[in-house]
């Protein structure tokens, strides 16, 4: 079992993100124990840890499985293609109300993970086997919005951008849709995807501060 020491340096510091970062007020720090519960649980279950937007990312055969992260109320283990999970039990929570792959499983206590382990383990498998199989999610387009192919290919570069930008509000979808797509040229479109990318993935409008 291969524990990655950027994983480590995450749970010591924090993800980087925001104002917090290296300090005890960070959201990593309140929910340090469960996610060291987490991080155990899903290395004995087979996946390779690795970092990836700035958030432990875990692996399997190269293809992304699930990632961990702190949030104000709790912490969550998120399977990028939860949608396709069985999901019996209903624990599966969509990260926002315009998610269409992404699903997680929250966490508000060391004893609500040691109480759910086993069937943590079973959600694992599953999705292990959903990637094993080929399976992918069929991303309904948005009517409403027509999105840069700049923006697009950075959601196929980055599956937790496309989630993060899923779970924003539709006006701050929007708001990021007529800023990406204004500019003529596709050089000044990527620039400022890019340029944007910690906001979206901090849940922020483009505007927001």
């Amino acid at each position: 079992m291969f524990m990655n020491p950027q994983v480590d340096l995450y749970l010591e510091n924090g993800c980087g993100r925001c104002a917090l970062f290296k300090t005890p007020e960070c959201k990593v720090h309140r929910w340090e124990k469960e996610l060291e519960q987490l991080r155990h649980i899903v290395l004995e279950c087979g996946l390779t840890e690795a970092l990836k937007w700035s958030v432990p990312c875990y692996t399997f055969n190269g293809s992304n499985i699930l990632i961990l992260a702190a949030f104000k109320d709790y912490c969550s283990l998120s399977f990028f293609k939860g949608t396709l999970l069985q999901d019996a039990r209903g624990w599966l929570d969509a990260p926002g109300e315009n998610s269409q792959a992404v699903r997680q499983l929250r966490f508000t206590s060391p004893q609500m993970v040691a109480d759910r382990e086993s069937i943590i383990r079973e959600y694992i498998y599953e999705a292990i086997e959903v990637e094993n199989a080929g399976l992918k999610v069929d991303f309904k387009e948005k009517k409403a919005l027509v999105f840069p192919e700049e923006l697009l290919n950075k959601f196929e570069e980055m599956p937790a951008l496309r989630a993060a930008f899923e779970a924003l509000t539709p006006g701050r979808q929007r708001g990021y849709n007529l800023y990406f797509s204004a500019p003529k040229q596709s050089k000044t479109r990527t620039a400022r995807v890019e340029k944007y990318i910690p906001h979206i993935l901090n849940g922020k409008g483009w505007n927001e501060e």
